[in-house]
């Protein structure tokens, strides 16, 4: 494997644990359920989800650098469409989407974002 994706790895699953480690905390702080809500299935599917855009991505930056943005969009697409059709109906099975089920999904979205976009500007600046 390569060094950026090895890095891409080690970075996200890092930053996604200490991130999960504070949100279960100040779950715990405001006395709510700590793994209710799919959390833990919502930080791993944002975690896979995210090495995978970021390997296609990588592989890609050659033949299609111009692309890449595109192609980065398609997979925060990807992202959503998997709330949408598997972690939505489980949250509205109550008839409601409250916050505690929206923050566990969004929370570890937003992590990977934010990872994601750091490393997509490398490649798009040939860092590699």
């Amino acid at each position: 494997m390569s060094k950026a994706i090895v890095g891409f790895c080690v970075r996200l699953l890092i930053t996604l644990s200490v991130v999960f480690a504070f949100h279960i905390a100040i779950l715990y702080f405001l006395e709510v359920p700590l793994f209710e809500n799919q959390i833990i299935a919502s930080y791993i599917i944002n975690g896979i989800l995210a090495i995978i855009i970021f390997i296609t991505l990588f592989k890609l930056r050659i033949k299609y650098l111009d692309l890449l943005g595109f192609l980065f969009m398609g997979g925060s697409f990807l992202k959503f469409g998997v709330y949408f059709i598997f972690f939505l109906p489980l949250f509205k099975a109550d008839g409601v989407v409250v916050r505690l089920e929206s923050t566990s999904f969004l929370i570890p979205y937003i992590t990977s974002l934010i990872i994601e976009t750091f490393y997509l500007i490398k490649l798009l600046n040939n860092k590699w």
